[in-house]
């Protein structure tokens, strides 16, 4: 294991609690409707129980678990022991539908063509080796299957003075309007330190990720840069004003 994977590792250890109540947030409000309904306008139009699911970096499972109540057959993964334990918990009565394995996002420990879909969400920006995590993710889709990725440019203000200046005001806009600061409670200097030492912090997305798609030789990739309209709440919108979520479709 590499040491900068062990360092995520540690960090997503100490921050699953956190996080597996911001999922249990959203799995009780419309946040896991709206979710649902743009993960599924991509999705095939079949029946939910004969497409094959894989959440990649799970974290505390809220794809993972909108989906296996939907009714698809979903497979969950993550490279966090106790991010794997806050899923299970919040997945109830719906655990033991889910297929839950421990492992890393860039090196599968999966056959090949074996998914119709792979979604992921906030990972790709902290994973050492992303092109290789398409490479993988690629492999794992059957001929046709989907890859659905959100993510965003989450670290960008550590490199660049205008972004910087943009984060500054979001963390303003969210005192005055009284709302919870999504970036107090962490450790933000470790967090920090690891954006600065994974690839993806100061490359401007979903651009590198489409080159790079096209590049594995996916069919067809595009790109759909207002997603967080439809599915953010009003304090993720405040709170991430500067750093707008994308959402890559690039079909195997």
């Amino acid at each position: 294991m590499g040491q900068m994977l062990g360092r995520i590792e540690e960090y997503w250890t100490n921050r699953a609690e956190g996080y597996s109540q911001v999922n249990q947030e959203e799995l009780a409000t419309e946040q896991k409707n709206r979710w649902l309904k743009a993960l599924e306008m991509e999705f095939p139009h079949r029946d939910p129980k004969d497409i094959r699911v894989l959440d990649i970096g799970t974290g505390p499972g809220f794809f993972a678990i909108i989906l296996a109540k939907a009714g698809y057959q979903v497979t969950a993964v993550d490279y966090t022991e106790e991010m794997l334990c806050k899923a299970k918990e919040n997945a109830g009565r719906y655990a033991d539908r889910i297929c839950w394995m421990r492992m890393d996002a860039q090196k599968l420990e999966l056959p090949d063509n074996q998914f119709d879909v792979a979604v992921s969400r906030n990972l790709t920006w902290n994973l050492e080796n992303p092109d290789e995590a398409y490479k993988e993710w690629k492999r794992v889709l059957k001929p046709g299957g989907q890859l659905l990725n959100f993510d965003a440019n989450w670290y960008g203000h550590l490199f660049d003075a205008e972004k910087r200046r943009e984060y500054e005001e979001d963390r303003k806009h969210v005192e005055e309007q009284a709302m919870e600061d999504h970036y107090i409670g962490t450790d933000i200097d470790e967090m920090e330190e690891i954006a600065r030492n994974v690839p993806l912090s100061p490359v401007i997305r979903p651009a590198w990720d489409m080159k790079v798609l096209k590049n594995l030789g996916f069919q067809s990739v595009r790109t759909d840069e207002q997603v967080w309209q439809r599915v953010w709440s009003d304090t993720e919108k405040v709170n991430y004003a500067s750093t707008p979520m994308f959402m890559i479709k690039a079909v195997k």
